[in-house]
């Protein structure tokens, strides 16, 4: 296996007017899609957004109803999931729980039938990336969750596909756990340097470590861009309020606070509490306080009831005091324009 800093301009896979429907529902609609070599793309949006069918085409476990899929080219529309060059890892893991750890590794080499010697040295030298080479004769039960999802990628790895599509991998970890693991699975796809297709509803995980981000809604991509792209200029509603936690300004509010008609986005972080009564800005009182551990959300209300919401830093936090009357303000270019 190769290291590979970056992505390709080579595509990968490409979707093209992919349709998926399961009776009258409409799960996949018309979706055109191109991923590029050697990069890490997660597909990301709330559960029944069509992001896992997507994943589940492109493996072969789920027949189009229309469009088609080009794997390094080739057109695998019909081409039965075995035989497609990709591999699959999943949130439950699937190993075999009386084989080794190397033995599972191994598995898949074995019924290519791929020679002894050589399926014990790839094992091994994949052992070494996911940094488990310690552990080849434990049994799974005898890992912990994270070293059980290694041993689960180490299996796909091994087989060196052109492309491994997870399926919400880290889902079954608990929260420090799978920070650690996005960590790992970017830094293991960076020396491998094969492309990564991640699904998952988790917005911290996309953002952390994807090259770009799809975002579904409805069946439908709502917008696709690199994680800061996405954060920072959300092309929709949908996309600012799902990525990260956001304030819109609509309709008569945005023409009140704005200035002007269409749909805004003001991210919590751009909005600073003044408490100085000369401050110009948008007036409002301290309804609630989220403490967050090194920052905190507070909530604010105007007197005619819009909400607003400011990041606080908590070494801060000693001047914000329930009930107390402030000035929000913020930056002209902190508000962006959503469709």
């Amino acid at each position: 296996m190769t290291s590979k800093a970056k992505p390709s301009s080579t595509i990968a896979i490409s979707l093209r007017e992919v349709r998926k429907t399961f009776g009258e529902v409409v799960a996949v609609d018309s979706v055109d899609l191109d991923v590029f070599n050697g990069e890490f793309l997660t597909l990301l949006g709330p559960s029944g957004s069509g992001k896992t069918t997507v994943l589940r085409m492109v493996a072969g476990f789920e027949a189009l109803t229309s469009g088609s899929i080009l794997l390094d080219g080739e057109d695998v529309t019909g081409v039965p999931a075995f035989e497609r060059d990709v591999n699959t890892v999943f949130q439950d893991y699937a190993l075999f729980p009386h084989m080794t750890v190397l033995e599972n590794i191994e598995y898949g080499l074995k019924v290519k039938g791929v020679a002894r010697d050589e399926r014990r040295n790839r094992a091994t030298k994949i052992l070494e990336v996911v940094q488990l080479i310690g552990f080849a004769d434990r049994k799974p039960n005898q890992l912990s969750g994270g070293q059980r999802q290694r041993v689960a990628l180490a299996r796909a790895l091994v087989n060196q596909p052109k492309v491994l599509l997870l399926d919400e991998p880290l889902g079954a970890l608990d929260l420090k756990l799978r920070e650690e693991m996005q960590v790992e699975l970017k830094s293991i796809q960076q020396r491998v340097g094969i492309t990564f297709v991640y699904v998952t509803h988790d917005q911290s995980e996309a953002l952390s470590m994807s090259d770009r981000v799809v975002v579904f809604n409805a069946g439908k991509i709502e917008q696709i861009g690199t994680p800061q792209e996405i954060y920072e200029h959300p092309a929709t509603s949908f996309v600012a309020s799902f990525v990260g936690i956001t304030n819109l300004f609509s309709g008569d509010r945005a023409q009140q606070i704005i200035g002007r008609s269409g749909t805004f986005t003001l991210r919590p972080e751009h909005v600073q509490i003044s408490f100085d009564s000369s401050q110009t800005g948008l007036s409002a009182t301290i309804s609630s306080i989220q403490y967050l551990g090194a920052e905190s959300r507070v909530h604010c209300t105007t007197k005619d009831n819009l909400k607003v919401i400011a990041t606080v830093a908590n070494e801060h936090l000693s001047r914000v005091v329930l009930g107390q009357l402030a000035t929000l303000v913020w930056k002209p270019d902190a508000v962006f324009e959503v469709s």
